[in-house]
């Protein structure tokens, strides 16, 4: 939601703000009836008598969700709309303004078309929460926001210096790709790790990483299948990630103010992947334009034939498109149809164009009817590509050298923000 949201105020070459409300968790009503025992030390309380709590605490179970209520009903009350399809999304839409917010925890990323309606909505929330004006957007949930002319640039590269202080490769050798070509890791590879503590943590941290490097996507979900029982030769991997990323640490998303709003998806997969379990990996890509806004790899068993693998990542696929496409009508963003699907299988396009396969994929029944329903009514125009313009090739399967770097362009990341 966040890279949709960024791309929509990129393209729209609007402003984007950030607030921050003081003490947010103070500001929610408890419902059930909560008793706490008076703090040491507090003058006047008379023994054996309890507090009756009529709002919130930090570290109460209901904090989070007495905040959001709070929240959200201060929000509606000022016009705005909470999306029904995310709900950290707010919208107000007037005849000549429009103005969207982002929710994340005490944090507001806020964009819109007036300043007028800026000031009012500042005003609003400060008379009611007391919050914090930090300005223009330029670090939101460690996420480094940079705004050009040209649109917005997000890296994490303080937060990947973090990680590589933390580790023992500052001069090690730098690698082309984020995993060996062809490597394939299995869970009995090597002796187990004395200590599986930095290996979970650090692949806990690549995993936030990955937000805005999806090019590391791939090899950071194959490592986190190996969290209960690290071996050596996972860890090694590990470090083969961090050596990649020593040689760009500044490369990130960029999200264009030019874009036409044109989505557009791949659809991949990988077939009987895994050795432990011989299950599939699917995955996709989904942007706006040139801006990558989404990607999801899944897992699937019992698949007989390549092209069921296929056929399923299209309906995981499709069910995505579906959901950013009520986002961007929530943003008033037009989605021009049918939207452009790429695959690199012929026999899932023939099941998804032709009645005529459908006996051949009973047990499909339940995708089959999605993704053909979505063909027959105009909302996806597939179309086949071959293997070397798969972009999603990068997110299921270990590239070669050469393979990784020319499909990596594509994934719309950018070393730095045009100026």
């Amino acid at each position: 939601m966040v890279r949709s949201f960024l791309s929509f105020a990129a393209s729209r070459s609007w402003p984007l703000f950030q607030l921050d409300i003081n003490n947010a968790f103070l500001h929610g009503f408890i419902d059930e009836d909560v008793y706490m025992e008076p703090l040491e030390g507090l003058l006047g309380v008379l023994p054996c008598y309890v507090y009756k709590l009529q709002r919130s605490l930090y570290g109460l179970k209901q904090a989070s969700r007495q905040r959001n209520l709070e929240l959200t009903s201060k929000f509606v009350s000022f016009g705005f709309v909470q999306s029904s399809h995310e709900h950290c999304l707010f919208f107000k839409h007037m005849t000549l303004e429009f103005a969207a917010l982002l929710v994340s925890n005490v944090d507001i990323l806020l964009t819109r078309s007036s300043e007028v309606t800026l000031r009012s909505v500042k005003a609003y929330f400060d008379k009611l929460f007391t919050i914090k004006d930090l300005g223009h957007a330029k670090y939101f949930l460690g996420l480094e926001l940079a705004r050009s002319l040209h649109g917005i640039h997000v890296t994490q590269h303080e937060y990947f210096q973090d990680i590589l202080a933390d580790s023992s490769i500052l001069h090690a050798k730098l690698t082309p790709t984020p995993l060996p070509s062809g490597i394939k890791l299995v869970a009995d590879d090597g002796p187990l790790l004395l200590d599986s503590g930095p290996y979970r943590r650090l692949v806990g941290r690549l995993l936030y990483l990955s937000f805005t490097r999806p090019d590391i996507s791939f090899v950071v979900q194959q490592l986190s299948q190996f969290l209960q029982a690290p071996r050596t030769s996972h860890w090694s991997a590990a470090l083969h990630v961090l050596r990649y990323l020593k040689g760009i640490p500044s490369t990130g998303l960029f999200f264009s103010c030019s874009e036409s709003g044109q989505l557009s998806a791949y659809s991949d997969a990988s077939w009987a992947s895994y050795l432990d379990s011989r299950r599939s990996i699917t995955n996709f890509c989904i942007f706006l334009g040139s801006s990558y806004l989404l990607e999801d790899q899944e897992t699937s068993k019992d698949l007989q034939v390549f092209c069921q693998a296929e056929y399923r990542s299209m309906a995981s696929t499709i069910s995505k498109l579906q959901w950013i496409s009520y986002l961007l009508h929530d943003l008033h963003i037009p989605v021009s149809l049918p939207i452009p699907f790429r695959c690199d299988n012929k026999a899932a396009l023939h099941i998804t164009a032709y009645l005529i396969f459908h006996e051949c994929t009973k047990h499909l029944e339940i995708d089959c009817q999605l993704v053909q329903d979505q063909y027959k009514l105009c909302f996806i125009a597939p179309s086949h590509i071959p293997g070397s313009a798969q972009v999603a090739d990068l997110l299921t399967k270990s590239l070669t050298a050469a393979d990784f770097a020319r499909i990596l362009p594509k994934l719309g990341l950018s070393s730095s923000a045009p100026s």
